[in-house]
């Protein structure tokens, strides 16, 4: 493997990471801190007839984890092509 590509890996490898913790930073925001930490803060306000809080604990946390999921899917394949590693 020649030093270019070595760095290239790196430089993917290095973005890549930065991806998979932002979303895991938000996930974890979402579901713990929202749905746990200030729960009882989120309540005083409504959202289909549910207190905030309880709807960040059953529903809220659910969407925000399919949002990632296709967000992680659409920056990752973005990298791919970036770095030629993409597939087809």
């Amino acid at each position: 493997m020649s030093v270019h590509a070595t760095k290239e890996l790196q430089a993917y490898w290095k973005e890549n990471l930065v991806i998979i913790i932002v979303h895991l930073a938000i996930w974890f925001f979402v579901s713990f801190f929202c749905g746990i930490m200030v729960v009882d803060q989120l309540d005083a306000y409504m959202i289909g007839g549910f207190p905030l809080g309880f709807w960040f604990a059953n529903q809220g946390s659910m969407v925000t984890f399919v949002i990632l999921i296709w967000t992680y899917v659409y920056m990752m394949n973005k990298l791919d092509i970036k770095y030629d590693v993409h597939e087809g």
